[in-house]
This record gives C-alpha cells, sequence and structure tokens, in this order.
C-alpha cells in the first residue's frame, strides 16, 4: 500500500487486486472459505472502487460479525435446481447471494439466449451489499437485467406505524452499443441503511422527512434510527408498493424470508438479512420492431437533449477509471479497522 502524498497522512492508496486480497483475507481468518472469500471481497472492493463507500469496505465488520457469531455459513454450497426452461432456482443453503448467483450464472445466460428471458430465484441467502455489481455483468453480456433483494425489518409501510419492509432495492442494467451499461440500483426507503449507520459513525445527521424515532416521532437522528426507530418508504405510498412488490418476488415467489419473519435474537452480532433475490434477465436479441440498441442510443440522445446532464451509473463509472489510474483511497482509521479485522 503506498501512502498519499498530501502532507498530513489522510489515507493510502491501493490497487483493486491487492484490495480483494486483502478483504479475502479478512473474510477466510474468520470462517469462509477462500472461494465465497474472493466473491465477496471482489463484491466489497467494486463497491469501495465506484464510490459506493456505505456498501465497500465498511461492510466488512458486518460481514465478519455474522461470521462469528455462525449466523451466515461462510463455507455453505449452494444448490442450483433447473425448475423449468426459463427458471433456475438456488437454495443458497444459510450463505451469502452472491455465490449463489454465481453458480446460476452460466445456466441462466444460456436459458435468456434460448428462451429470450430467465429467471433466478434464490432462497435461504444472505445480502448485504450493493445491488448494481449483480445486474452490470448481465448488460455487459448484451442482456437487460432487473433484481430486487429484501433485507431486514427497518422501514414502516406507508399508512402503517411500524417497521415491516426492509430497504427493499431495485436494480436495473441495459447494454448499450459500444458504451458502459446504463444502471440504477435504488433502495425504496427514502435513504439507504448503509448511509444511517456512516452518518451515526460521522456524528452527522440525516435530512428531514426520511425516518422516525422509536416512538414514531420524525428526527434527523441516526442513532434514533437505529435504536429503535425506521426508516420511511421514498414518495409516500409509491416507494411502499414498490417496497412491497420487492417483498414478493424477493422471498415470496423464492421461498425465501419476509423482512420480518427472521430471528436474528439468538446470534449477538448478526448484521446480514437471511432472505432472498429476484433476478430477470431479458434477451433483447429476440425483440421484435426496430433493433433495442438502436432504441436505447435513441432515448439517450433525446434526454440529453432535453436538458440531462448524468445519466444513471455515470458517477460510478467516473470513479472507477480514476481509481484504475489512481488505486482506491483507503483512509487512515478505515485501513485500522481492516487491520484489526485482519488480526481477529
Amino acid at each position: 500500500m503506498q501512502q498519499a502524498h498530501t502532507g498530513a497522512r489522510t489515507g493510502d492508496r491501493i490497487a483493486f487486486d491487492p484490495l480483494v486480497e486483502l478483504l479475502t483475507a479478512i473474510l477466510v481468518r474468520h470462517g469462509a472459505n477462500r472461494h465465497v472469500a474472493g466473491i465477496i471481497a471482489r463484491n466489497c472492493a467494486m463497491c469501495e472502487r465506484d464510490g459506493c463507500t456505505s456498501h465497500g469496505i465498511f461492510r466488512m465488520a458486518g460481514y465478519v460479525s455474522s461470521l462469528d457469531c455462525g449466523w451466515v455459513d461462510g463455507t455453505a454450497v449452494p444448490v442450483i435446481e433447473d425448475a423449468a426452461p426459463a427458471y433456475c432456482r438456488v437454495d443458497a443453503k444459510n450463505g451469502f447471494a452472491q455465490p449463489a448467483l454465481e453458480l446460476a450464472r452460466k445456466t441462466a445466460v444460456e436459458k435468456a439466449r434460448h428462451t429470450g428471458l430467465a429467471a433466478i430465484a434464490i432462497r435461504g441467502s444472505h445480502h448485504l451489499s450493493a445491488l448494481w455489481p449483480d445486474v452490470e455483468p448481465f448488460a455487459g453480456d448484451g442482456l437487460i437485467a432487473f433484481s430486487v433483494v429484501n433485507s431486514f425489518r427497518c422501514t414502516v409501510p406507508h399508512g402503517g406505524d411500524s417497521p415491516l419492509f426492509g430497504t427493499n432495492p431495485v436494480a436495473f442494467a441495459v447494454p448499450r452499443q459500444g458504451e458502459e451499461p446504463l444502471v440504477f440500483d435504488m433502495a425504496t426507503s427514502a435513504i439507504p441503511n448503509g448511509d444511517v449507520q456512516i452518518a451515526a459513525r460521522a456524528g452527522q445527521q440525516l435530512p428531514g422527512g426520511v425516518a422516525v424515532d422509536a416512538n414514531g416521532a420524525p428526527t434527523t437522528d441516526p442513532d434514533a434510527v437505529l435504536n429503535g426507530g425506521a426508516l420511511l418508504t421514498f414518495g409516500g405510498h409509491k416507494g411502499s408498493a414498490l417496497s412491497m412488490m420487492v417483498e414478493l418476488l424477493a422471498a415470496g415467489l423464492t421461498g425465501g424470508h419476509f423482512s420480518h419473519e427472521f430471528d436474528w435474537s439468538g446470534h449477538d452480532g448478526a448484521q446480514t438479512p437471511h432472505t432472498g433475490q429476484f433476478v430477470l434477465l431479458i434477451d433483447p436479441q429476440h425483440a421484435g420492431g426496430r433493433p433495442f440498441g438502436d432504441r436505447v442510443e435513441t432515448l439517450i440522445k433525446d434526454m440529453r437533449f432535453a436538458g440531462v446532464q448524468r445519466l444513471p451509473a455515470d458517477r460510478r463509472y467516473r470513479n472507477r477509471r480514476r481509481a484504475e489510474q489512481q488505486g482506491i483511497h483507503i483512509g487512515v482509521e478505515e485501513r485500522a479497522r481492516l487491520d484489526a479485522l485482519l488480526e481477529g
């Protein structure tokens, strides 16, 4: 790791592959096998590299504590079930969702190429990361990808008075001709729970209108949210309806737990939601009419003409290119936390 030359010691920069190796070593140290650890480590490093710091190395403590208390199985071997010509199920066996998705990837892509569509239903899985790393690779292969994953009970449905849903993100990726894919990933809660945790650690306040305290009163105090409070859905009833959809697809359809159904009270340190994930793939080559790629570029051109300056994922791609040239910045405190996790 090379120290940044900024006068005061503000941190270091590290290349992507060495960061993956460091994070892999930490996860192996805490009970994951090397295959699982490598997949999760790469996922975390991707998020950190692309500026998605709420789901980058910040999440390592959650992965480690969940492994240490036995809540998640870091050696689980997922099982894939070929359920139908365009449908495959995966039982993650109480392991992480990303290795389960990796197992299903080749089969699902082949199904999508053959039938035009493919669904992946993952159950018994733990997902603590951003969702865009799951869909972007499919778009890189020329497929449209849509995915949802539910989490743990921390969000109040619109019209309700207590938390029931998770942050319940939705991710969508579309291939482009000679360009990086269009990708978006958004929580259906007003803000992601990771942002609440980061604000609490930094001593910062939350925006208004996004959360309530344990008594149901509006709050901007992240500690009040983390200690018995809850998030609200974005856009009132609209975000709530989307969050319900995520529960039905990611848990109801897959056979996983709804966000309010699993009980981690007996595992002190558990942080990874034990739920499910749904992925839908579409091969645009099977579409009729004008070529889909041309239609994508037409819409983007018209959006630019309408004044749109930034497309979904543009910021992540800029951060990625910067990191490839300069390395990934790791602050002194973050590096110290990683070193402590590595030491056990």
